[in-house]
């Protein structure tokens, strides 16, 4: 059985480990740090004035306490700490951790962090998102087996920072299976993204 796990974060094609292709790679930022306006959920307008679709209340991220573990997928769980994102996946049940207090990312800048695994049936992806103006509301994610909707978490309070993840199909798990991360806010607008292409 053939499994992938890729990391894509930084600005450099890392050496392959344990026999498995580990990539980094990170997009520019386009929006300064803002969390105001955080709340469980976005204020509606008056109901009167307002169309039915804007009144609707627009998803948040799912707060969860400091080691909570969330499954994403059979085999695949993920947590946060105050120091970052932890992971385990089938083949390393131990567990696996992405800083974001090590200096390596700015979490004053917009940014999404991509990692992925890959078993014959299907590829879990997740990553960090952070520094983006608003309050998250919703990730997709652009795969060579068409576009997915993920889930965000968050720590409670204004981290800066949350934790995205979805599950898709496998092709080949070639290192460009996917292209595009997009994070948006609860109006609407681009939160942080990823391009790879």
């Amino acid at each position: 059985m053939k499994r992938t796990r890729k990391y894509l974060a930084g600005a450099a094609v890392t050496a392959a480990v344990a026999g498995m292709t580990t990539v980094s790679y990170a997009a520019p930022a386009t929006a300064p740090h803002d969390t105001a306006g955080r709340a469980a959920h976005s204020a509606t307008a008056d109901a009167a004035s307002t169309p039915a679709a804007a009144r609707k209340h627009a998803p948040t991220p799912r707060i969860v306490a400091p080691g909570e573990r969330v499954t994403g997928a059979p085999g695949f769980e993920l947590w946060l700490t105050p120091e970052g994102k932890h992971w385990t996946t089938p083949d390393m049940p131990e567990g696996q951790f992405r800083s974001v207090v090590d200096g390596n990312i700015d979490l004053s800048s917009p940014g999404v962090s991509l990692q992925y695994e890959g078993t014959p049936e299907r590829v879990h992806l997740s990553g960090l998102y952070y520094g983006g103006k608003g309050t998250a509301s919703a990730v997709e994610v652009e795969t060579r087996a068409g576009t997915v909707a993920g889930k965000l978490i968050e720590l409670p309070g204004r981290p800066g920072w949350g934790v995205w993840y979805a599950t898709a199909v496998p092709d080949d798990s070639s290192w460009d299976f996917v292209s595009e991360v997009t994070v948006r806010d609860t109006k609407g607008r681009v939160y942080a993204s990823l391009t790879r292409r």
